[in-house]
C-alpha cells in the first residue's frame, strides 16, 4: 500500500523521461488513426463514384448489345418490346434508370411512362457518332453517373442509343454500413497502441529509474568517465570519415594528440591497415591490426544498418601478448594432432614391417624430410633383441621427400659407438644432431656417405630409440633437409612421444609374429610330415594355416592310416578356433584317431568313441576354470579296401566329402550328416560305396569353400567342377582347386586331401575255406605254402606255416564256423584267419609245465605285426611279415 502513492505521483508527473515519452507517444498514435480514418472514407468517396461509372456503362453495353433490342428497334413500336425488357434489367441490374431511344435522343422507355416519346435530357452527341458518353449530374436525387451507349445496325449505322444511370449514394451505401466497424477497428487500435505505449513507456521507467532530463545528463557524464577509464579503446566515426569520439584507451593504443577528435581519420597518421579498416563502413569482429609493434583486435560497427558508408564504432584491444601465448597453444596443438593421427595411422596391422613403415611414412613430411627405422633382426622374427649385437640392425624402412643417398631398405647396418644410432640404442635416449656439417663423429660410420648426405642438403638428425616394456627394439633416425631450422631440443618430446607409441605397435607385431610362428611351428609339427607308404590309394594333399592378422592358425588337420589287410584309412578334421591351443587340441585329436584306427574301428563307432574323448576334454577344462572348449569339432573318417573296392565312411558335422568317377563325374559321397565332436549321446551313421578303379574321394574344410562374401554352398559347387575331370592325377585335382577357389589369402585354415583308388590284382590275393576238422589244417598249411612259391617268397614260407597252422588250429578249437583263410600280398605279407566267434583271443606266457597257451606266442613271436579286427559275422585274426622290397 505505501507503493500506491509514489507510484501515482510517478504516472502523474512528467518531468520523468518516461512520461515524456509516453505523452508523444500517444500522440503519435492518435494522429495516425485519424489520419487512417479520413483516407479511408476518402478512399470510399472515390470508390463509390469508379463503382457507379462502371455499373452503369456495364448496363448500357449489355442491352445496347442484345440482338433483341437490336430487332425491336427496327419494328413499328419499339416501346411495347423494349419497355418491359428495360424496366426488368433496371431491378435486377439494380441501376436508377434504363432508356433506350432513337438516334435523334426521342426515348422509347423509361421508368416513369410519361417521359416515353420525349427528348432524352442529356448529352448524346458522342454516342451519335458510335462513341460512349458517360457523366456525372446532381440532381435531386443527389449525385448520379449516367452512361449512353450506342445500338450498332447489321450495316453497322447506329439505330439507336441506350443509356443507364445510377446514384452515387446508392452505391456508396455498404461503404457508409461499414463506416461503424471502421471507427471500431480505429479505436481498437488507438487502444492497443495507448497499451503497447503505456508498456514500453513502464519498461523505460524502470530502465531510467524514473529520471529526469537533468539526472539522465548526470548519467552520461558518469558514463563519459567509466568510457575513458576502462582498458579498451573505443572509437566514434562519422559518416565523412572525422573522429567524432576518442577514449583514453584508444587515443593510448593508436598514439593520438590531444586534438584527434574532429579530424579525419586520414590525417591521424595511422597504419595503412588501420585506416582502411576504420574508414571502409563494413562489419569486422576482432580483426588483428598491426599498429607500430603491437597487434590489436578491432571490433568495427556502422552505427546504422543502411548500405553504403556511414558512422561507425570501433573496438580496440591489445593482443600482442596474447598472440604470442596462442601462438605457443596452436604448436601444441599441432603436436597433439600430430600424436593423435600417429595413434590411427600408425599400427594398423600387426605385422612389423608394415607398422615401422607406416611410421616412416607418416612422419614425412609432418615432422621430418627423411625418416630410417632400423631394428634388430631378431624383432623381425618375434624375438627379444640380442645385447651383444645391439649396434646392428636391419634397415626395415625408409621414406623421404625424394632420392638420396641413405642406406636402402634391408641393409644390414653396423653402427659405430660414435653414431648416434648407436648411442641412442645403447642408452635408449634421445640424441640430437642438431649441425651435421659440423662432422663431430656421426661421419666416422661411413665417411664418403656422410659427406654425400651433408651435399645432399640434410643438415641435422635426430636418433631416437624404439622402446617398449622395457626392451629396445631399434631406433628410429628423423632427418631435415629442406626445412633451413635444424632440429630444437623442443623437437625432442615430439619425436620422443611419436617413437614411444610406434614402439608399443611395432612390440604389439613383434609378439604377435613370435605367437603366430609358435602356432605355425607347433601344428606343422603336429600334421603329417610324409605319408605313409600304402597301395590303397593315390594320396595328394594340400594345407594352408590362415593369414595371420586374419584369422590366425587354426585347428585344420588331415592323415593317412594305413590298416590291417591293405587297408587305408584317411581322415580330415577340424577343431574350432584359432592359436596354440586350437593347434594343440588339433595334436590331441589326431593321436586319439591313430590309437582307435589302430583298434581296427569301423568309422561310425571311431567317431562315437572320439566324440566321448572330446566330452572328457571339456569337462576337465570346465573343472580347471579354462573357459575355452572343444565342442564343435568336425571330423570325417573313411576306409577304403583295395581288395573288396568298398569304402566306408562316416562324418561328425563335417562338410560331406566328394567322390569322383573315372568318367570325371563328381558326386556327394551321400555320408549321413552327424553331430560335432562333444555334444555326446548321439549316434553316427556309416555310408558304404563301392568305388571302381581309379575313383577319387575328395576330403575337405571349410577354409575352402567358405567365404565372407560367397555362400558355402556356391564354394561346394566351384570345388565340384574344379575336380570334376577325367584322367586327372590327385596332385593336379589339388592344384586345380587351389587355382579355383583361393585368389586371397584365407581367412581359415585349409585342409584338402584327394585319394584316388587302386585295386589290388586278383594274383595277389588268395582265399579257402577251412572245414571245422583237424585234420583240414594240413591241407590248408600245403595250399599256402604252394601258393607263396608261387609269389616268389619262398623265404616267408616256413614261418606263415607256423602261424597258419596255430591261427587256424585255434579257430577249429575254439571258434566256430565259417572259417576262412585268406592270403595278400602288398607291402607285407598278410595272413587273415576268419571265423564266426567274436570272442577275442587271449595272448599268455605258458610256463614249463603247462601243455598249452604257446600258439598265440609263437605268432606273436615270428609275425611283424598281429591283431584282431570285429566284422559283423565275427572275427578275423591276421598277422604280418615284412617283406624285404616292396612289389
Amino acid at each position: 500500500m505505501d507503493r500506491l502513492p509514489g507510484r501515482a505521483r510517478s504516472w502523474s508527473g512528467l518531468r520523468t523521461v518516461a512520461g515524456q515519452v509516453f505523452i508523444l507517444q500517444v500522440f503519435i498514435a492518435l494522429v495516425l488513426v485519424v489520419a487512417a480514418v479520413v483516407a479511408l472514407l476518402l478512399q470510399s468517396r472515390t470508390d463509390a463514384d469508379r463503382e457507379a461509372r462502371n455499373r452503369s456503362l456495364a448496363v448500357a453495353t449489355a442491352v445496347a448489345s442484345s440482338p433483341s433490342v437490336k430487332q425491336a428497334l427496327t419494328e413499328a413500336d419499339p416501346t411495347v418490346v423494349l419497355q418491359p425488357q428495360a424496366e426488368e434489367t433496371r431491378q435486377r441490374s439494380r441501376v436508377d434508370f434504363v432508356v433506350v431511344m432513337s438516334p435523334q435522343g426521342i426515348r422509347y422507355t423509361h421508368p416513369n411512362p410519361a417521359q416515353i416519346g420525349r427528348h432524352y435530357i442529356g448529352s448524346i452527341a458522342a454516342a451519335q457518332r458510335g462513341g460512349i458518353v458517360t457523366e456525372t449530374t446532381t440532381g435531386t436525387l443527389g449525385r448520379s453517373v449516367r452512361a449512353v451507349v450506342p445500338v450498332i445496325g447489321t450495316d453497322g449505322k447506329v439505330v439507336g442509343l441506350v443509356a443507364a444511370g445510377i446514384t452515387v449514394k446508392q452505391v456508396s451505401v455498404a461503404a457508409e454500413r461499414q463506416l461503424p466497424l471502421v471507427l471500431a477497428a480505429a479505436g481498437l487500435v488507438l487502444a492497443a497502441a495507448t497499451g503497447g505505449t503505456a508498456w514500453i513507456s513502464g519498461r523505460l521507467r524502470r530502465q531510467t529509474h524514473g529520471l529526469g532530463p537533468a539526472q539522465m545528463t548526470r548519467m552520461y557524464e558518469h558514463h563519459d568517465a567509466v568510457l575513458h577509464s576502462v582498458r579498451e579503446g573505443v572509437l566514434v566515426i562519422d559518416a565523412q570519415g572525422r573522429l567524432l569520439l576518442a577514449n583514453d584507451e584508444a587515443r593510448r593504443l593508436l598514439r593520438l594528440g590531444a586534438d584527434a577528435e574532429g579530424r579525419t581519420v586520414g590525417s591521424l597518421g595511422l597504419e595503412p591497415q588501420a585506416e582502411t579498416l576504420l574508414l571502409s563502413g563494413t562489419e569486422a569482429t576482432d580483426q588483428v591490426v598491426k599498429v607500430g609493434d603491437r597487434l590489436l583486435a578491432v571490433s568495427h560497427r556502422p552505427m546504422t544498418r543502411q548500405a553504403g558508408p556511414g558512422g561507425t564504432v570501433a573496438t580496440l584491444r591489445d593482443t600482442t601478448e596474447l598472440s604470442v601465448l596462442m601462438g605457443r597453444v596452436e604448436v601444441v596443438q599441432e603436436r597433439l594432432k600430430l600424436l593423435y593421427d600417429a595413434g590411427v595411422r600408425i599400427g594398423t596391422t600387426l605385422d612389423v614391417t608394415r607398422t615401422a613403415e607406416e611410421l616412416a611414412e607418416f612422419a614425412v613430411p609432418r615432422f621430418a624430410d627423411y625418416v630410417t627405422v632400423d631394428l634388430a633382426d631378431a624383432v623381425l622374427q618375434g624375438d627379444e633383441p640380442n645385447l651383444l649385437s645391439v649396434t646392428e640392425l636391419r634397415r626395415v624402412a625408409l621414406h623421404g621427400v625424394r632420392e638420396s643417398p641413405l642406406y636402402p631398405p634391408g641393409a644390414l647396418i653396423h653402427f659405430v659407438p660414435s653414431t648416434p644410432q648407436a648411442a641412442g640404442f645403447g642408452t635408449g635416449k634421445l640424441v640430437l644432431e642438431s649441425d651435421m656439417a659440423a662432422f663431430s663423429g656421426w661421419q666416422a660410420q661411413d665417411p664418403d656417405r656422410a659427406r654425400r648426405l651433408v651435399s645432399y642438403g640434410i643438415h641435422s638428425m635426430i636418433a631416437a630409440p624404439l622402446r617398449a616394456r622395457g626392451v629396445t627394439l631399434g631406433v628410429v633416425t628423423f632427418w631435415r633437409s629442406r626445412e633451413p631450422e635444424p632440429f630444437t631440443t623442443e623437437d625432442l618430446s615430439v619425436a620422443e612421444e611419436l617413437v614411444a607409441r610406434s614402439a608399443v605397435s611395432i612390440d604389439n607385431a613383434r609378439r604377435f609374429t613370435r605367437e603366430h610362428t609358435m602356432a605355425v611351428a607347433l601344428q606343422r609339427s603336429l600334421l603329417p610330415h610324409v605319408l605313409p607308404g600304402q597301395s590303397a590309394v593315390e594320396v595328394a594333399h594340400r594345407y594352408l594355416p590362415a593369414e595371420a592378422g586374419l584369422g590366425g592358425v587354426g585347428g585344420d588337420w588331415f592323415d593317412v592310416i594305413p590298416l590291417p589287410g591293405a587297408r587305408v584309412a584317411i581322415v580330415v578334421g577340424d577343431v574350432v578356433g584359432h592359436g596354440l591351443r586350437a593347434a594343440a587340441t588339433m595334436g590331441q585329436l589326431r593321436t586319439a584317431v591313430h590309437n582307435f584306427s589302430a583298434l581296427d574301428l569301423p568309422p561310425d563307432e571311431l567317431l562315437w568313441y572320439l566324440d566321448e574323448l572330446v566330452s572328457r576334454i571339456d569337462q576337465d577344462l570346465e573343472d580347471s576354470g579354462e573357459a575355452p572348449t572343444v565342442t564343435g569339432a568336425t571330423c570325417v573318417y573313411a576306409v577304403y579296401d583295395p581288395v573288396s573296392r568298398l569304402c566306408t565312411m562316416a562324418r561328425a558335422g563335417h562338410l560331406e566329402p566328394l567322390v569322383v568317377y573315372p568318367d570325371g563325374r563328381a558326386e556327394p559321397a551321400g555320408v549321413p550328416t552327424g553331430p560335432p565332436l562333444g555334444l555326446g549321446g548321439l549316434p553316427y551313421e556309416k555310408a558304404e560305396l563301392v568305388l571302381p578303379e581309379n575313383s577319387s574321394i575328395v576330403l575337405y574344410t571349410d577354409g575352402l569353400v567358405e567365404r565372407r562374401r560367397r555362400d558355402i554352398d556356391e564354394g561346394i559347387e566351384l570345388l565340384r567342377r574344379a575336380v570334376a575331370h577325367a584322367g586327372r592325377t590327385p596332385e593336379q585335382m589339388c592344384r586345380a582347386v587351389m587355382d579355383t577357389l583361393l585368389s586371397a589369402p584365407p581367412p581359415d585354415d585349409v585342409a584338402l586331401l584327394v585319394a584316388r583308388t587302386r585295386l589290388l590284382d586278383s594274383d595277389r590275393t588268395a582265399s579257402w575255406d577251412v572245414a571245422c576238422d583237424p585234420s583240414a589244417v594240413a591241407g590248408v598249411r600245403s595250399a599256402a605254402g604252394r601258393t607263396v612259391h608261387d609269389w616268389g617268397l619262398e623265404e616267408e614260407a616256413f614261418t606263415l606255416e607256423l602261424i597258419l597252422s596255430e591261427l587256424v588250429t585255434n579257430a577249429i578249437r575254439y571258434a566256430r564256423g565259417p572259417i576262412v583263410v585268406r592270403l595278400i600280398r602288398d607291402r607285407s605279407l598278410i595272413c587273415e584267419v576268419s571265423d564266426g566267434s567274436s570272442v577275442a583271443p587271449h595272448l599268455r606266457r605258458a610256463t614249463s609245465m603247462d601243455e598249452g597257451g604257446r600258439g598265440l606266442f609263437l605268432v606273436a613271436q615270428f609275425a611283424d605285426r598281429w591283431g584282431t579286427r570285429y566284422t559283423p559275422s565275427g572275427k578275423v585274426i591276421w598277422t604280418e611279415q615284412h617283406l624285404p622290397a616292396s612289389p
